[in-house]
């Protein structure tokens, strides 16, 4: 049987117009892993840059027709966030100095060892985001180039070896679940399921059934046993996503859950053993809803074994141009659209922005220019336009769960055909109780009597 060949680390342009000189690197970067596409020209290496997704372009300085300098300012305008070193056999310190202010990941000279240039080849995926080997594989969907990311994520690292439970904060759009995800993945449960639930998008009485389970005949309506997403989590990683809207009365039985890893579902007395990791996350200041009553103290000393802060997107914004040009590539491919870059003035209005909805409403901007572009580079009108609208509505918590409820209710009273007695049965609310929620929603049984089931 042959042996299957491991993916190249990533895909590099090395561009020179010494033949001899631009195999021996081709040849020396193939060595170490790397897939090495020559180019003899400044011109061909942004002809290949058109039809081939590269991770980095390794240029020299000093070329026929276009040099260095000139392939790095075309890049920068057609390929924001690819990063660039440049080689150079006449390079100096006034070279590097205007090189490095342009923008420029690295500046090397010729002749270089080559242990020297994989060096800084590396140095620059990294501080691209590209996440090479299977070491790194785990937070394969974050890309970043901030310093306080990388921070995080090194943090994240280390306690994704533990079995310790983590509280992710962050506000909304900065990608609680996807840490989440690559903690899961860094972990020694990784083989294990991956189960996410938001706390606060069901109500209560729903939501314990879901975390807990059932048995069957627990309440109407309750025709099997259902094991719950404790039990579906066993030996993996269970998110509670937005914790801080987790009603009190269900807080007293995570508690219990979390401390002797057990749980009991609806309509019995047994527990049942459960073997799952905990990951909780939040928006909300959860030390100010424990002065407020909101929240217990003991649950919360529980989850917060190991506290992980996402930054906002306006606190590392040296990750718009990476994160803006992966969603373009990701879009274009995905919408069958030309559009391959963003233009200069379109990249610095993204830099400029102040994106409350965090890198959600990033990549929803450039969904929208993606979907309403016919040329192959996002026009400055066109991102002018799409940062001037919410990419995004902006629905207040409290509206949407009073959403949900008024669906919730009008399901139950169609499944019932408007019989308020078996409505709220079904809802584990005595008659008073669910007659007041049809008032608030405005909602008259009657003209659920004739639903068809």
């Amino acid at each position: 049987m042959s042996a299957v060949a491991e993916a190249p680390k990533a895909t590099i342009l090395v561009v020179d117009d010494d033949p001899a000189l631009l195999r021996v690197v081709a040849m020396r970067l193939d060595k170490d892993g790397y897939a090495a596409i020559p180019v003899e020209s400044g011109a061909k290496a942004l002809a290949q840059l058109e039809v081939t997704h590269v991770d980095l372009v390794l240029t020299d300085l000093r070329m026929t027709g276009m040099d260095g300098l000139a392939l790095f300012d075309e890049i920068t305008k057609r390929f924001a966030g690819l990063p660039v070193i440049i080689m150079t056999a006449h390079g100096n310190v006034p070279d590097a100095v205007t090189a490095t202010r342009r923008g420029v990941v690295a500046f090397v000279q010729k002749p270089f060892e080559a242990t020297a240039m994989l060096t800084e080849v590396e140095r620059a995926l990294a501080s691209s985001g590209h996440v090479a080997g299977a070491d790194e594989a785990w937070r394969a969907e974050i890309v970043t180039r901030s310093p306080a990311m990388s921070s995080l994520l090194r943090e994240a690292k280390l306690v994704a070896g533990t079995d310790a439970s983590v509280l992710i904060r962050g506000q909304s759009g900065t990608g609680k679940e996807l840490l989440a995800r690559a903690l899961h993945r860094a972990s020694s449960r990784t083989g294990g399921p991956f189960i996410a639930v938001n706390c606060g998008a069901m109500p209560e009485q729903l939501l314990e059934s879901e975390l807990f389970g059932h048995v069957r005949g627990a309440f109407t309506g309750a025709a099997r046993d259902h094991e719950g997403l404790f039990r579906a989590a066993d030996g993996g990683t269970l998110l509670l996503d937005e914790i801080g809207d987790m009603p009190m009365s269900l807080q007293v039985k995570l508690l219990r859950a979390v401390q002797e890893r057990k749980v009991r579902p609806v309509g019995t007395v047994q527990d049942v053993a459960v073997d799952v990791r905990l990951i909780t996350a939040t928006h909300r200041d959860l030390e100010a809803e424990v002065r407020a009553g909101r929240f217990r103290e003991d649950l919360y000393y529980r989850i917060n074994v190991v506290s992980l802060r996402l930054p906002t997107l306006a606190e590392r914004r040296e990750d718009i141009p990476v994160l803006a040009t992966r969603f373009l590539r990701t879009l274009a491919a995905r919408y069958g659209r030309p559009v391959r870059a963003f233009s200069p003035d379109s990249m610095e209005m993204l830099m400029a922005a102040p994106w409350p909805g965090n890198v959600r409403q990033l990549q929803n901007a450039i969904e929208k220019a993606v979907a309403l572009c016919t040329e192959t580079v996002v026009p400055t009108a066109l991102m002018e336009r799409v940062i001037a609208q919410p990419t995004e509505p902006q629905i207040p918590l409290d509206t949407a769960k009073q959403a949900f409820e008024r669906d919730y209710v009008v399901q139950l009273l169609k499944q019932t055909r408007g019989n308020v007695t078996d409505a709220a049965r079904l809802a584990q609310r005595n008659r008073s109780e669910f007659y007041a929620l049809m008032r608030r929603h405005a909602l008259d049984p009657k003209q659920f009597k004739d639903s068809e089931r």
